[in-house]
């Protein structure tokens, strides 16, 4: 037995290979937007962009120091994870550059005309920064979990913050000091999915209990619905208060996609869709710039021939202009769209000048990011890292599923920020900050193939000793 519990494992892939891969991504992950950022400007002005080699040469060295922190404190995570994260950063950028020159042009003298390229190159700087802060400073991703009830304190301190300040646009997402805005819910749903994590590992065998069976679903024991129905009124203030749909169903989503990697019961998911529906329903019949929203959706054209509302229609139209391949950079027309064209809506011009394949190439991307951390949560043998990896994963997919639905009409528009395309400097931050987290959890998922198997005799004795704990809590 002894002999056994010192066997180690095969030690994987090299660090220095991974680090290899991954520099090489890099550098085709700045190629490919800069190359796309050249033509869009030489359709749209007939010449090459000033200063190209410059830009070019400055996003790669972001880039390639990126990849070097990597390398020196993080040597065995995920080699995909960062090209991803380079590749869409440099997309956006290239569309915000392109469309900086034809709203300049259609919108002379107006606010849509102002130049937002130079102030999300600034921005994605600021996030590469605290990035390498996150990867270099943070040890070990266990660190975290000291600390998750002062992380859920700040969480809804920043998640009600907005209901203070002026609304914008029929929302209140922005909390403003002086003349800069910050959106506090892009921060608060990673610290949110550290408190899940910790709070689900230290509660999980409690909330895993089976109360009774109805129409074939296990559900669980009343006296353990108070955290769903902690963050579901959470959620349902701030769709109140703030009227905002994106946050609130991301924070209630990740909640209960976290629920049910911790216990694998289907009762937690069908309650938190019931509860979810009815906040809908109430919220919806009772706010009237909900209400707005959902009759914008319902009717795009309607709102669009009034002046209501006229960013989905025209988003629809870009849609259809594009087809399957796209009418090539530079050579749409997404300056129609007008306001949030950059941001809200960013998706709507890449699905216009790259088609319905360049959409779904840009899903894709997301949807592989988000498969490196389950991925990398399989791997992980301590269950905060499992949970916080899956949570990561969930929170990205499900703010993709929120904006891409909303542009392309499946639900109502939210105002939610595109990860990594959309302009912003909140959304551009906080989701740096995620990749450092996937990369410090994927880095931890490849030291494990280097440590020592556990003894299986150790592994029986921890299984007794939570049989025994549910068993007594069964019995109380």
């Amino acid at each position: 037995m002894g002999v056994r519990g010192a066997a180690v494992r095969g030690p994987g892939p090299g660090s220095a290979r991974k680090r290899n891969l991954e520099l090489v991504l890099v550098l085709f992950a700045v190629a490919i937007p800069a190359f796309g950022d050249a033509e869009a400007v030489l359709a749209l002005t007939g010449k090459m962009p000033s200063g190209f080699a410059l830009q070019v040469g400055g996003l790669g060295v972001v880039a390639v120091g990126a990849h070097f922190v990597v390398r020196r404190w993080a040597a065995y995570a995920d080699p995909l994870i960062l090209p991803i994260t380079v590749l869409l950063t440099g997309l956006g950028l290239m569309m915000i550059h392109r469309l900086d020159i034809s709203d300049a042009k259609e919108y002379a003298n107006t606010i849509l005309a102002a130049p937002l390229a130079k102030g999300q190159v600034e921005w994605m700087v600021i996030g590469v920064l605290v990035f390498s802060g996150f990867v270099i400073f943070i040890k070990h991703h266990r660190w975290l979990a000291n600390y998750p009830y002062v992380l859920m304190a700040g969480s809804l301190v920043l998640l009600m913050g907005p209901a203070f300040f002026p609304a914008t646009n029929g929302a209140k997402r922005w909390i403003y000091v002086g003349s800069q805005s910050i959106e506090p819910d892009e921060f608060t749903k990673i610290s949110l999915v550290v408190f899940f994590a910790g709070y689900l590992m230290a509660n999980r065998d409690a909330l895993a209990l089976v109360g009774r069976k109805v129409w074939g679903v296990s559900l669980p024991r009343g006296r353990n619905l108070g955290p769903i129905i902690a963050i579901w009124v959470v959620s349902l203030l701030v769709l109140i208060f703030e009227v905002d749909l994106g946050t609130s169903l991301i924070v209630f989503g990740i909640f209960i996609i976290m629920l049910y990697m911790a216990t694998e019961r289907t009762g937690w998911v069908v309650i938190g869709v019931l509860m979810a529906g009815v906040g809908a329903y109430a919220v919806g019949a009772t706010s009237s710039n909900v209400q707005g929203r959902i009759s914008g959706w319902l009717h795009p054209m309607q709102a669009f021939q009034t002046g209501a509302s006229p960013q989905q229609a025209q988003a629809l139209f870009a849609l259809g202009h594009g087809g399957f391949f796209g009418t090539g950079l530079g050579q749409g027309q997404p300056w129609l769209i007008g306001f949030a064209d950059t941001s809200d809506w960013i998706l709507a011009p890449f699905g216009e000048e790259l088609g319905t394949a360049g959409v779904m190439v840009i899903i894709l991307l997301y949807v592989l990011m988000a498969e490196r951390s389950f991925r990398t949560s399989v791997r992980l043998t301590d269950p905060f890292g499992k949970l916080m990896a899956g949570g990561l994963a969930a929170a990205l997919i499900l703010q993709v599923f929120v904006v891409v639905g909303g542009v392309i009409g499946l639900i109502p528009e939210t105002g939610k920020a595109l990860p990594f395309l959309a302009q912003g400097g909140s959304s551009m931050v906080a989701n740096w900050i995620m990749v450092a987290l996937m990369i410090k959890l994927s880095d931890a998922a490849g030291r494990t193939d280097l440590e020592p198997a556990p003894d299986p005799a150790e592994t029986l004795t921890i299984s007794a000793e939570e049989i025994a704990r549910v068993r007594a809590e069964m019995e109380q």
